[in-house]
């Protein structure tokens, strides 16, 4: 594994404000760069606009300024977004700046003299929208494939990047990705190309449409249809394509192609190891990207490297979308999402938690302020701050205000076992039972799998939190003062790796937990995170709430919540109890109403009952359905050697990623049922909530997968 990683998010196209969909991108490259720091890896970390096009253009002349005050305006919302919900690049780049028209430039005339761009007589169906040409066969509905738009019929002069040449190479490439054990380095040789991309089935799309004949790329655009651009070194009556500009600041951002350093306000990429900033950075870079540009990147900038004869991206991360009632956000919809609107409301931290928890990379995922509210309230404000709160307070009651040096005894075995497993998490040390149901967080952050590594770290919190209940210190203080010690001490020691595993997550929390627990020394690497480095003695710090918990009320709720008696049921056990120091969650449930029992069926002999084949089975993966809204697809390990696929209708009470990991209970021999079209093989079991929504029932400890139910 290289010691590098250099990770960039797309440019983002400044023909409007930043939506739900930009922070995800961005927030998710910003965690993993931390991950990958916490992992012991060296990092950097590039973000910016692209700033040149039609569209752009054209919004500058229906506004009435001109292009450049236009995109000044536009890329401001964009730079000073990212600070405000935590991220830290070290870099931001414009495509407006003179060090990068210089590079495009130079790449533009080294292809030229190389015979890789001709002109040629040109005609086609060209998307403004899409800002490129279609051919016959590409249109939907004699429209524009990406946009839904209208097209025109344009004849002209253009020039043309040989695209065509580089297909088989590029398929090679790609297929070389799909191959297990790869090396990270790799050079221009086309023979130790390697470009993988994450998840695997997005490189199957790519490889798809590579499966039919490749086009050359048309590269410039007339000035005479467009002047806001990058001029063509060998013909000024042309600018270049905005895509072919735009693909070239990843290279220019860290020196290559002889590109200038950053300017002010930026931190440049420092050289290693006796190497150039692009030799340093280059061979190690993942490229975070939305799916519907995965195309465009994987096809147009590795042929483009490939002509320049610079090494392709290593890695390629095509994430999901956004999802608003199942349909992706669209400004003309009107249900675009502003990240701003939400800091302001929850703050940075409780947003950052929740992109990053509930949406699997590389899946779409439903957003919904309620489900936001939701997660705030259980992972954050009960399980974890709550937690917190409850062994501060009785550190400062009960030993001063101390950590407890921890007494030379055996630890009881439910907090033996959550040692155990934080210490698996970080090192994968000491074996576990069920450790199979985490991975250590070097597997899972690596493997960009990071709402897996949040909820394996959350199931830590929640370890320790069952430790507080079952070692009941604040009863054992009376009789056993050692015994309380004990239990304080240890757990303090795993709220520390807690809060160094959620620190990518929660930057600033994270701090500001390691501080109030007595643990002086900021987050370290995972080389050098293990229990028992906790000094006793230290001085704990009380304080507010970490994290407050919210009221969600539904805005066509909004005015009959306003009435007399409004707000009983759960968004006021929600707010019940918080900070009360009277267990993990407490009056989570306060004044919820209790589900409607239902009617007791006629007695059956057990015979009846044990027809039915309960087996115990771990969630591998869970997708919504499209179209519909109550459906999981889930696959399930019941220990038969091939997981099973089962179709449950819990998809309005769980996020699929809340799943990921979790034993479930099943039904094991029903006969195969066709839903939407799709096979299910088996049932969950379910109870239902007070408004009669399926909620599935888990075992209390891990067992083997496939472990009957009787």
């Amino acid at each position: 594994m290289t010691d590098r990683f250099y990770v960039t998010t797309p440019i983002y196209y400044v023909n409007d404000r930043p939506h739900i969909g930009h922070a995800y991108c961005t927030v998710l490259a910003d965690a993993a760069r931390r991950y990958q720091a916490l992992c012991g890896r060296r990092t950097y970390f590039v973000t910016g606009t692209d700033e040149h096009g039609q569209k752009v253009e054209q919004a500058a002349h229906k506004r009435g300024i001109d292009p450049q005050t236009h995109v000044d305006e536009l890329h401001a919302a964009f730079k000073n977004l990212w600070p405000e919900l935590g991220c830290d690049p070290d870099q931001f780049i414009r495509t407006t700046e003179p060090r990068h028209k210089a590079v495009v430039q130079r790449a533009l005339q080294q292809l030229w003299d190389a015979g890789l761009i001709v002109a040629r007589e040109f005609e086609g169906w060209y998307s403004t929208a899409a800002e490129r040409f279609w051919t016959e066969k590409e249109l939907v509905d004699g429209k524009c494939p990406d946009t839904g738009l209208p097209v025109v019929r344009l004849k002209e002069k253009n020039y043309f990047f040989l695209m065509s040449r580089y297909q088989q190479r590029l398929i090679a490439a790609i297929e070389r990705g799909l191959q297990p054990r790869l090396p990270m380095e790799q050079s221009a040789d086309p023979e130790r190309e390697v470009l993988e991309i994450v998840p695997p089935g997005r490189a199957n799309e790519v490889l798809g449409f590579l499966r039919q004949p490749l086009q050359d790329l048309c590269i410039s655009r007339p000035k005479e249809r467009l002047k806001w651009g990058i001029e063509l070194p060998f013909d000024n009556d042309y600018v270049t394509y905005v895509w072919f500009d735009a693909l070239l600041n990843y290279v220019t951002a860290v020196g290559g192609l002889g590109a200038d350093p950053p300017g002010a306000g930026n931190r440049a990429a420092p050289a290693q190891d006796g190497r150039t900033p692009f030799e340093t950075w280059w061979p190690s870079v993942t490229h975070f990207l939305g799916k519907d540009i995965l195309t465009t990147h994987a096809v147009y900038w590795p042929t483009m490297l490939m002509a320049l004869g610079l090494p392709i991206p290593r890695r390629m991360l095509a994430t999901g979308w956004w999802l608003i009632d199942d349909t992706k956000m669209s400004k003309s919809l009107g249900n675009v999402v502003s990240p701003l609107s939400l800091k302001d409301k929850y703050g940075s931290e409780v947003l950052r938690y929740f992109l990053l928890r509930e949406m699997p990379v590389g899946q779409d995922a439903n957003f919904s302020e309620e489900a936001l509210v939701r997660r705030n309230n259980s992972d954050l404000a009960n399980d974890l701050g709550n937690l917190v709160q409850r062994v501060i307070a009785l550190c400062v009651k009960n030993f001063d205000g101390k950590v407890p040096p921890p007494p030379d005894r055996r630890p009881s075995a439910a907090l033996g076992e959550a040692i155990a497993y934080g210490t698996w998490l970080v090192n994968g040390t000491l074996p576990l039972q069920g450790s199979g149901m985490a991975q250590p967080i070097v597997e899972t952050a690596l493997q960009f799998k990071l709402h897996r590594t949040l909820a394996d770290t959350m199931q830590l919190v929640q370890h320790l939190n069952g430790v507080l209940t079952s070692d009941a210190p604040f009863k054992t203080v009376r009789e056993d003062k050692d015994a309380a010690a004990l239990t304080l001490y240890h757990v303090l020691e795993g709220i520390r790796f807690a809060a160094h595993l959620l620190s990518p997550a929660l930057p600033v929390a994270s701090l500001e937990i390691l501080r109030r627990i007595g643990w002086a020394h900021g987050v370290k690497p995972l080389a050098g995170l293990r229990w028992g480095d906790l000094e006793g003695g230290q001085s704990v710090v009380e304080g507010p709430p970490l994290f407050p918990k919210f009221e969600w009320i539904a805005p066509a709720a909004s005015a009959a919540a306003a009435a007399p008696g409004a707000g009983a049921g759960a968004g006021a056990g929600a707010g019940a109890g918080a900070g009360a120091g009277a267990g993990a969650g407490a009056g989570a449930g306060t004044g919820a109403e209790a589900a409607p029992a239902a009617p007791m069926l006629p007695d059956v002999d057990i015979s009846v009952f044990s027809q039915a084949d309960l087996r115990v089975g771990l969630v591998l993966s869970a997708e919504p359905i499209p179209k519909s809204k109550k459906l999981l697809k889930l696959q399930i390990d019941l220990g038969e050697g091939q997981p099973r696929q089962i179709l449950s209708g819990i998809a309005e009470t769980v996020a699929p990623a809340d799943l990921l990991g979790k034993q479930v209970l099943v039904i094991a021999n029903l006969p195969p049922r066709l839903m939407m079209g799709l096979e299910s093989r088996g049932m969950l079991l379910v109870a239902a909530d007070a408004e009669g929504k399926r909620v599935p029932l888990h075992p209390a400890r891990a067992v083997p997968n496939g472990s009957g139910v009787n």
